[in-house]
């Protein structure tokens, strides 16, 4: 499909950064949200040879934070000036998504250029309570996502409930996960994530950190197959087959296609579409098909002919039944891996998609300046029954 709109309201994204993932409590555990991201947001400027005082907003996604709007916090981190504003926005695990989505919207009503993306600091999310009548405080470890009348399972309950329905059985989600391991330590093997990951300081002075920490090359299906179901009594959902909490960040440049065109970018992922979608809470790890099969519909793309996808894979079993829907096979799906072997960073992870589908873009530069490129999806689902998708393509400028 060609792109629909004129040059200077066409929305682009032309360069694409994130930290090194890394489990919650680890290696990045001594730095915070705006700590993570401001480096990502520095170099994004470096590469694209943006003026800083040409952003025209920040716009971060951010789930379990300690809220006081960390994208104007890491604005004012990164050096921006102090004319720059920030914006931050909270759809739980689909933030850094809806932020990209966000700023196309903006781009598209006539804005200028912006940075978008997502963190997350598992590791200093501040503790959360309730005030109780009495005046004291009844912690709770999440928020709630959906009137109890819904149903409000568990993240992982919610994977066992997707599981059954859709019937994903253990050992299909046994083979995706570790697939997804196998596929990040080989692209970790080639130095396939260093072009696209910013280095961050290491605590006590030692060595920078510049890798993921997530990806498990021992791992075999004997070790998977040993894994105890971890929700819900003799069910499929484990350890092995499950993402594990992350800290990380990841952000993008996105401006017009006339803008992208003057400041001299070699190419881009131009937005297509985007769409989000409600599902029943009970089974929330559906959101993301919900959402793709309306933006494909809307755009008259059938899935088969999307060259590039990447799906945040919180659980194996909900992301192969994604997949399964929308009649996309598993095979396809995150070639170098996803949040299985990478972690989940809730509000950056969503942003982490699209880092990574611009750099799958580059890898194959195929195409010419008049000809179409690659198809790109990205999809995650959401806490409190919801999902976002967002379709582009990989243009020559």
């Amino acid at each position: 499909m060609q792109l629909e709109l004129p040059d200077d309201r066409q929305p682009v994204i032309i360069a694409a950064l994130r930290t090194p993932i890394c489990r919650a409590n680890g290696a990045l555990k001594h730095l915070r949200s705006h700590e993570l991201l401001a480096p990502v947001l520095s170099a994004l400027l470096t590469d694209t040879g943006v003026d800083a005082g040409e952003v025209a907003d920040v716009v971060v996604g951010n789930a379990v934070g300690a809220g006081g709007n960390v994208a104007r916090l890491t604005a004012l981190e990164a050096g921006l000036p102090v004319t720059v504003p920030g914006l931050t926005v909270d759809r739980q695990c689909g933030s850094g998504l809806d932020a990209i989505v966000l700023a196309s919207r903006l781009v598209a009503a006539g804005g200028g250029t912006y940075l978008a993306g997502g963190v997350e600091s598992i590791s200093t999310a501040p503790l959360r309570a309730h005030r109780n009548d009495d005046g004291e405080a009844a912690f709770f470890s999440r928020a709630q996502f959906a009137p109890h009348g819904h149903g409000d399972p568990d993240m992982g309950v919610a994977a066992e409930n997707v599981a059954r329905e859709y019937g994903i059985s253990r050992a299909r989600q046994d083979e995706f996960a570790l697939r997804s391991h196998r596929r990040a330590v080989a692209a970790q093997a080639k130095g396939t994530f260093a072009r696209e990951t910013v280095a961050l300081p290491a605590d006590s002075g030692s060595a920078a950190i510049t890798a993921d920490d997530g990806p498990r090359p021992k791992l075999n299906e004997a070790l998977m197959a040993r894994f105890p179901a971890a929700f819900v009594e003799s069910g499929s959902v484990t350890a092995g087959n499950s993402c594990f909490d992350a800290d990380g960040a990841a952000a993008v440049v996105i401006t017009s296609l006339a803008r992208a065109r003057e400041l001299g970018a070699a190419d881009a992922l131009a937005v297509l579409g985007t769409e989000t979608a409600g599902v029943e809470p009970k089974l929330l790890g559906i959101g993301a098909a919900a959402a793709a099969s309306r933006l494909l519909a809307a755009k008259s793309v059938d899935a088969a002919d999307v060259d590039l996808v990447e799906f945040n894979e919180a659980f194996a079993s909900q992301t192969i039944a994604c997949l399964d829907r929308l009649g996309i096979d598993s095979l396809r799906a995150n070639a170098d891996g996803g949040a299985l072997a990478l972690g989940h960073a809730y509000g950056a992870s969503g942003a982490v998609l699209v880092t990574r589908l611009l750099a799958q873009a580059r890898q194959v530069p195929n195409q010419t300046p008049s000809a179409q490129g690659k198809l790109a999806l990205a999809m995650i689902s959401i806490a409190g029954g919801m999902g976002t998708a967002a379709l582009f393509r990989h243009i020559r400028l």
